[in-house]
């Protein structure tokens, strides 16, 4: 921090910085607004039915208040880097804490659902900065022997926040009530914004050019990456490209995306600066990124989706069943945080993507009668293996970075993580679908009602619905209704474990590029600090 910064502070960040304090201060308020974010990506998903029925509206309508939040974070979360360099980089993360609080008390209040989508759009958009813009504060404050621990705690949030999010969603929605998953956010938040205001180091540059901001840029940015979101959440439930909506949106997202590309190439001060990616590692780590966040946030998506579904798990139980893996997580992260000063990231990224795929091939094993302790170990071999990707990964593809550089690269990078998970949660809503007809069918056949085991299990079934006061008749529909769903059931177990082993097959394959990921050498000082 220089002179003239160092004299800017306030009496109480100035006092932390002569004791050596200041930069973990910093990293506690930026960990604050992250979690908030990563938190509130998953915890209305246990609350819908309740906000469906208190507001009236259909499946589909209720699920633009996942989709709104996501369209808006995938576009604001790449254009991070210009808006802080744009109006100073604590001012904005301020604005945008403010922002979240703010949105967050209007969907808490409100009483119909264009309301509730408007006010998860604008959650979003400030959302998506406090995750990526706090990145490259806490990095750049502080020392790069510290900065694997800083990034470990910060890493902490942002990996336990899916597994902390539906419990917490589910505790709040039973005891007091839907609207209270929102109405939590603002004492944190507030906190937050006071300690930004204290702590977070001074705006110094800032680029008023009001002239050079790259409109045309941002606006194909938004209809590109806010029709790819819509696609990636709606695509499942409309049939894919049997929807004229659905194939109208690709067209769109298309035709953006690229024009998008080709401005941003040609003009001097992009919104977004994609010239970051002549750096081969940024490239690569980013491809990874898409990998990772298909994996991991899928898994996460899948595993509680299975619980509910065939375990009958409520939403605090499905919640304690992920707990152990998001606490082998922590301990793991702080561990990790010292062996990356010794040992080449991509190494570290190459363990975690052997681990995650063995957890994945190893949950492929469900059956039927799998249990809630059948699920344990393999949640918290994820809750470890997923370390050793998330943190290595970001220092393995920004380390090599100039400074000048990493603000831009970390917000490219964040995106393709967040993108990443939309596109491995439609991936597996759509093969679990998809699978599940495949083996339905299959099941069906191998049940002919002229296989003697097939007579004998309905013979069964008949006799305990005969034994309940049912006539003849009655039992024996009853047997047919309750042999279908078997084999419903059946068929549903047998999708999910084709999808575990889809993704462990996902993270064997692209383990090359990892060849691409630049080299960090233990003991010497990165070029850049590490941002996500």
């Amino acid at each position: 921090m220089t002179a003239e910064e160092t004299a800017q502070l306030s009496p109480l960040a100035a006092l932390a910085q002569r004791h050596g304090w200041l930069p973990w201060a910093i990293l506690i308020t930026a960990s604050l607004g992250a979690i908030l974010e990563v938190i509130d990506v998953s915890i209305v998903n246990v609350a819908l039915t309740h906000m469906q029925g208190n507001l009236g509206a259909t499946l589909s309508e209720i699920s633009w208040v996942i989709t709104g939040y996501s369209v808006a974070n995938v576009i604001i979360i790449p254009l991070t880097a210009w808006l802080g360099r744009r109006f100073g980089r604590k001012t904005y993360f301020m604005f945008s804490l403010i922002l979240f609080i703010g949105s967050s008390l209007l969907c808490g209040m409100a009483t119909s659902l264009a309301v509730l989508v408007l006010a998860r759009v604008l959650q979003g958009l400030g959302g998506g900065v406090l995750l990526s813009n706090a990145q490259s504060v806490i990095f750049e404050n502080f020392p790069a022997s510290k900065r694997g621990i800083a990034q470990a705690v910060f890493g902490l949030c942002v990996i336990s926040g899916p597994a902390i999010g539906p419990t917490l969603g589910g505790y709040l929605t039973d005891t007091l009530g839907w609207r209270w998953i929102f109405f939590i956010n603002l004492p944190v938040g507030i906190i937050a914004v006071l300690l930004t205001a204290t702590f977070f180091p001074p705006d110094q540059h800032r680029d008023k050019e009001v002239g050079r901001v790259d409109w045309i840029g941002i606006g194909l940015l938004t209809v590109g990456l806010g029709c790819l979101q819509t696609i990636l959440e709606e695509g499942q439930k409309d049939d894919w490209f049997a929807s004229h909506f659905i194939t109208t949106l690709t067209i769109i997202s298309s035709v953006s995306l690229l024009l998008f590309v080709w401005q941003e190439l040609r003009v001097e001060q992009p919104a977004v600066d994609l010239r970051v990616l002549r750096y081969r590692s940024v490239a690569a780590g980013s491809a990874y990124s898409v990998v990772l966040g298909a994996g991991l946030y899928g898994v996460i998506f899948a595993v509680p989706v299975f619980a509910q579904n065939y375990l009958h798990f409520n939403a605090m139980q499905t919640g304690n069943l992920l707990g152990p893996g998001a606490i082998t997580s922590a301990i793991a992260m702080l561990l990790l945080a010292k062996a990356t000063s010794v040992v080449d990231p991509r190494w570290l990224v190459a363990v975690g993507g052997i681990l995650t795929a063995g957890v994945a091939f190893s949950l492929a094993q469900i059956t039927p009668e799998t249990g809630a302790g059948d699920l344990f170990w393999p949640l918290v071999m994820r809750g470890g293996s997923s370390v050793f990707m998330f943190l290595p990964l970001s220092l393995a593809t920004l380390g090599p970075l100039p400074r000048k550089d990493v603000a831009a690269a970390s917000g490219f990078y964040n995106l393709t993580r967040q993108l990443g998970g939309s596109f491995g949660i439609a991936i597996m809503t759509t093969v679990l679908a998809r699978r599940q007809a495949v083996h339905e069918n299959y099941l069906a056949e191998k049940v002919s009602l002229l296989n003697q085991a097939t007579q004998e299990r309905l013979q069964t079934l008949v006799a305990g619905f005969e034994s309940h006061s049912s006539d003849a008749y009655t039992a024996q529909q009853q047997a047919l209704t309750a042999l279908k769903g078997m084999i419903q059931a059946q068929a549903g177990v047998l999708s999910y474990a084709d999808v575990f082993r889809y993704v462990g097959f996902a993270f064997i394959v692209t383990l090359p590029l990892l060849i691409l990921l630049g080299k960090a050498k233990p003991g010497n000082k990165p070029a850049a600090a590490d941002a996500h």
